[in-house]
């Protein structure tokens, strides 16, 4: 059973945006911290930002005012807002749950790729 589904990757180009989503199981989001991973060709995946349960955010300094992470307790659903998206920016994205228990759910992963 697929428990986290990522869709909005896709090309863009340098200064534009994207929006990724991540919806998820129910019993799966109520429960966690959700958060947004990345991972560029040769190097390690990166928290790239966090919304908790109660709504608190945090973000990596280098997407610090540039992405906006949210969430939407209705849809069971977490967004990723990218502005002026920048060449470093290109990387897999993968969607992040770390429930109560301590235990870590992902997707699959999207792709951004950002152009010059």
């Amino acid at each position: 059973q697929v428990q986290l589904v990522e869709s909005g990757g896709g090309l863009v180009q340098a200064g534009g945006s994207l929006r990724l989503s991540c919806a998820a199981l129910g019993s799966i989001f109520r429960s966690s911290d959700m958060g947004w991973y990345r991972q560029a060709p040769g190097k390690q995946r990166e928290l790239v930002a966090r919304v908790t349960t109660n709504g608190g955010t945090s973000y990596a300094d280098s997407v610090k005012g540039r992405f906006t992470i949210s969430r939407d307790n209705a849809k069971n659903t977490v967004y990723l807002q990218m502005n002026s998206l920048k060449l470093e920016d290109t990387a897999v994205y993968y969607c992040n749950a770390l429930n109560i228990w301590g235990r870590y759910f992902w997707g699959q992963g999207t792709q951004v790729t950002v152009s010059s």
